[in-house]
């Protein structure tokens, strides 16, 4: 094998010396500047990407915020015309209420005149027919017929014991 001859080590040195300079000086001067870009270009854009996702991160908590601030706007507005409607409500009920509470007043107070004058009239018919019993008891158990002043006066006077 020509590698392992002796008398050939030098030359082989010399050629392992030379093609290892030449690709240093490639390496050094091609290719490793192109890793150097290629590396320095992904460092670029990620910190662009890192600025980037911070400067929509303060926009996202920004516009969170501001839903949040319109949110409990709304509610507060809500639970303020919630508030303006129970009270018109109950003003309305109230109002009602008392109308109705009025006209059942004035209902109770016609029908106890109503009822009223219902007895007086029935007072006045029991008195009458009251007479005309007596009259008639009276009148069959004596055989006479008492005066009409007198039936009445005793009519009156037992009304009067019963207190009708």
């Amino acid at each position: 094998m020509p590698q392992l001859d002796t008398a050939t080590f030098l030359p082989q040195l010399v050629w392992l010396l030379i093609s290892f300079v030449v690709l240093y000086v490639l390496m050094a001067k091609v290719a490793l500047p192109r890793v150097a870009e290629v590396v320095d270009g992904r460092r670029k854009r990620l910190e662009h990407d890192l600025e980037e996702a911070a400067r929509l991160k303060r926009e996202t908590e920004k516009a969170i915020a501001d839903y949040e601030q319109a949110l409990a706007q709304a509610r507060a507005k809500a639970q303020a015309i919630a508030g303006e409607t129970r009270a018109r409500i109950s003003a309305e009920q109230a109002a009602v209420k008392a109308k109705l509470e009025a006209e059942i007043t004035e209902r109770t107070k016609a029908a106890e005149a109503s009822i009223l004058a219902a007895k007086q009239q029935a007072l006045s018919q029991l008195k009458a027919v009251a007479a005309g019993a007596a009259s008639d008891v009276v009148a069959r158990i004596s055989g006479t017929a008492p005066s009409n002043d007198a039936v009445s006066t005793a009519v009156d006077q037992a009304l009067a014991k019963r207190g009708a």
